[in-house]
């Protein structure tokens, strides 16, 4: 595992490097408007300093971090960092100093008659700065990584409330059939079976083909008990998305529990709005008595929002329809 001290995010390089344009051009100013030199040439100079220290911090300490300090004891990462940090400075106050003379801008006699003494003041400051990002990317990290433990664990509790959720209906149906009709009993042996084996995938999130495939097979499974009197419809055309496991499955299942109530059949169909990002499983069972989320659904609605920013909603009651909407959903939660 990567540590959380070495994460330096594309985005803090971003910010680092907007605070070292904008605090050198006003550092700049106000030195050389002390000084009685041009304003302008004073801007120009400190964003290029700006510029320059933090392209030359971005190199060394991508470099440092990637390819050295993974592969050696932490007591040296003290050392190497304030190293690597000073040298950003130097070069980077060097580089900066260099590109101004070419653009002919006026440059402070600090600079002129003693160069080395002042890109190496520009190095202390810098390496001062990298350790205040070291203690805030490490402090970051630090709350990211115990946010996404807590939501782990949440989402495997959730998981757990899940599953005999469906294996204990798969068990009353099979109960029903062994003194009914025992033929039919062995047959929803190998259903279950089957059933069980697609879904015992660790991953939190699946392929919505696969999705599908399962309910399907719950579908099968459910007929031997209804004697086919449920009839299910979903596209031809699947995109390639992923959804939280049971997702669908849960709101089918639902459709069963409520929609077969006094129904002698049941249809129940998947539509998918590609453009939208949307699920939408209807049923034209019995019409919803309640738009309030049970246990199973509220556990959908959880896993919806932590794994995809997603939502559950119910668009109809009258002929009950579900919808899924899917922000973009990750596997590890912790990095949204």
């Amino acid at each position: 595992m990567r540590d959380i001290a070495l994460d330096i995010k594309m985005k803090d390089w971003v910010y680092i490097l907007i605070i070292g344009v904008v605090f050198g051009m006003f550092l700049s100013v106000f030195g050389y408007m002390l000084l009685g030199a041009s304003l302008v040439d004073g801007a120009l100079f400190g964003v290029l300093l700006g510029f320059s220290i933090t392209l030359f911090s971005l190199l060394f300490i991508t470099f440092m971090n990637t390819k050295i300090l993974p592969n050696i004891k932490n007591i040296y990462w003290a050392p190497l960092s304030a190293l690597f940090s000073f040298l950003a400075g130097f070069l980077g106050g060097l580089g900066g100093t260099q590109i101004a003379r070419l653009f002919s801008l006026e440059l402070l006699s600090l600079f002129k008659e003693h160069l080395w003494i002042s890109v190496g003041f520009i190095g202390v400051l810098t390496y001062i700065v990298g350790v205040l990002l070291y203690r805030f990317v490490v402090m970051r990290n630090e709350k990211e990584l115990r946010k996404n433990q807590y939501l782990q664990s949440r989402l495997r509790s959730l998981e757990t409330q899940l599953n005999p959720h469906f294996l204990f209906n798969a068990l009353n149906s099979l109960a029903e059939l062994i003194h009914q009709d025992p033929a039919k009993a062995e047959d929803a042996v190998f259903k279950i079976s089957a059933f069980l084996r697609n879904t015992m995938d660790e991953k939190a999130l699946i392929p919505l083909e696969r999705e599908l495939k399962n309910v399907q097979g719950y579908v099968e499974l459910e007929n031997i008990r209804f004697g086919g009197r449920i009839a299910f419809g979903m596209p031809k055309h699947i995109p390639a998305w992923h959804v939280p496991k049971f997702s669908i499955q849960l709101l089918v299942e639902n459709a069963l529990k409520h929609g077969m109530k006094t129904a002698e059949a049941i249809r129940i169909d998947v539509t998918i709005d590609e453009a939208k990002k949307t699920i939408l499983v209807q049923n034209d069972g019995e019409s919803m008595q309640t738009t309030k989320f049970g246990i199973g659904l509220g556990n959908l609605k959880q896993r919806l929002e932590l794994l995809c920013g997603g939502k559950l909603e119910i668009t109809a009651t009258q002929m009950p329809t579900f919808r899924i909407t899917l922000g973009e959903c990750r596997e590890n939660i912790g990095s949204r």
